[in-house]
């Protein structure tokens, strides 16, 4: 661990906190500017690509920087990936046209890939096993804030300046915290000889951009799952990954370490991190879905109904930091796991009636179940390697994370969607209804667009839909509760990966 002074870790953790900040409240509050950027410059059918860039950019070049940050310094990379972040941020705040928004965009996840594994990287590096949990549960609630205040932000500046404001507010929390990890992080490094692995980076770009923007595009209207294009890019990513995974078995300094997955912890926090992610991007993604089109609700109330899984979160991530010294990784996993259980299973069971406090009580206890295991997961990555490869462990805990994600958002949407198309055959009473006019029952207007008496068969094919799709996830949590099992019955220590020293 480093010998960075007391006082100075608190200037670094400052820096930490604010560059988290910078880089969550991007993700959220660019929600509500939507329709206002839209509006401006014009090419709705671009829109999704305004997160999708992001998203995308930020998944291939995590692994990619946090190999970097372990050959040549975390301070460099924390560096370069925050003034490429406010670039990024400054042309999307001068954007003229949506496809110039889109680059940028681009731009800015290529310095969220840099900013956000390195910083748990650091808190790695500066803090011990005992420490690392009350600093993940402070982290946890820069998250938290973000996602509570960002749509706030954001509605606010669309509707007061200009939807520009949300690109362009974010500079000065960049600006120092650039600035107080310039001044204050010091890393003790030992120069050594190293090798890039170029191949490896090359063949992980273009196959896992292939494979995301695959899994981003396929099975819509222009995309279809069966077309030449979509089979030509998941057959071509699926042999570009292999041609990887070959490379990284044989190189002196691989991108990614696969001798990483012969630690315990790490592979089974790899595989459960996936279904977790999914789990997390299916409740803020559905849930929404069910309070306007089954409930009838607005966005606020939508809002309102996931604000308790944030407060879940925080309060998760502070428990799971502590006991997971005193308890081990296994005892605080099936904790966690128990929790995401019973919001799951209490979600599964709602129906259009259910009271509105019941559905917040599930948010909140999946919150905390989110808070126990996504914690747990990343004092792992960070605590069960030594210095050498911590980078690149926690980058894969990060990239695992944004990959479950995508992963997710893929699925449970041919699910959902076959499941209303499945539902409007069925239907005897459905005909002249498509899935089209699922849209119109989401917008705030859109019921007066509807074929009469339609409104409530609508609804309940939503439902069903949408509640065959939360019994699935409730099995994810079975199973995800199952797989956490396997953790070692002990708080993570450092175990020797492919020769590196054993320092903490």
């Amino acid at each position: 661990m480093s010998t960075i002074k007391h006082n100075k870790r608190s200037y670094i953790l400052l820096g930490i906190l604010l560059s988290t900040f910078m880089a969550a409240i991007e993700g959220t509050v660019v929600g509500p500017a939507g329709p206002a950027i839209i509006s401006s410059l014009g090419s709705v059918s671009l829109m999704s690509w305004i997160f999708t860039a992001y998203l995308l950019t930020m998944a291939v070049t995590t692994p990619i920087f946090g190999k970097i940050s372990d050959l040549y310094g975390r301070k460099p990379v924390f560096l370069f990936g925050s003034i490429v972040f406010l670039v990024g941020s400054l042309l999307c705040g001068l954007s003229q046209t949506m496809t110039q928004l889109i680059i940028f965009r681009a731009i800015q996840g290529i310095g969220a890939g840099a900013v956000i594994p390195v910083t748990f990287t650091i808190v790695g590096d500066i803090y011990n096993l005992e420490e690392r949990g009350k600093i993940q549960g402070m982290i946890s609630s820069v998250w938290g804030i973000s996602s509570l205040i960002g749509p706030l932000l954001g509605g606010y500046f669309v509707d007061y300046l200009s939807w520009h404001w949300i690109f362009v507010f974010n500079v000065p929390f960049a600006i120092f915290s650039i600035w107080l990890i310039y001044r204050y992080f010091r890393e003790e490094r030992v120069t050594r000889k190293v090798s890039i692995d170029y191949g490896g980076a090359a063949l992980f770009t273009i196959g896992m951009t292939a494979l995301l923007f695959a899994l981003a595009v396929g099975g819509g209207e222009a995309y279809s799952w069966s077309s030449p294009f979509m089979l030509s890019l998941i057959i071509g990513s699926v042999v570009l990954l292999a041609a990887f995974l070959i490379v990284e078995s044989r190189v002196k300094e691989p991108m990614l370490p696969l001798k990483l997955f012969r630690i315990r912890d790490i592979s089974v926090s790899t595989v459960a991190n996936i279904l977790v992610s999914a789990l997390i991007i299916g409740l803020t993604t559905y849930l929404p879905l069910w309070i306007q089109g089954v409930r009838g609700g607005n966005a606020t109330l939508s809002g309102l109904t996931l604000a308790p899984m944030s407060i879940g979160w925080l309060i998760g991530s502070v428990i799971s930091g502590r006991l997971i010294v005193k308890a081990g990784s296994r005892k605080t996993a099936l904790i966690g796991s128990v929790f995401l259980i019973v919001g799951a299973v209490g979600l599964a069971f709602m129906h259009k009636d259910t009271a509105l406090g019941l559905l917040l009580m599930y948010t909140f206890i999946y919150g905390l179940g989110f808070g126990y295991i996504s914690t747990l997961f990343q004092i792992i990555s960070q605590s069960s390697v030594g210095y050498q490869v911590r980078g690149a462990s926690t980058a894969l805990n990060s990239f695992i994370r944004t990959f479950g994600q995508t992963v997710g958002v893929a699925v449970f949407g041919l699910w959902v969607n076959a499941g209303i198309a499945k539902r409007i055959a069925a239907e005897p009473g459905a005909p002249g209804i498509s899935s089209d006019d699922i849209n119109k029952l989401l917008s705030p207007h859109g019921m007066t667009e509807l074929p009469e008496g339609s409104g409530n068969l609508l609804s309940g094919i939503l439902e069903g839909s949408l509640n065959s799709l939360f019994i699935v996830m409730a099995a994810m949590a079975v199973i995800t509760m199952l797989i956490v099992a396997a953790f070692r019955n002990a708080p993570p220590q450092p175990e020797e990966v492919a020769g590196e020293e054993r320092t903490s």
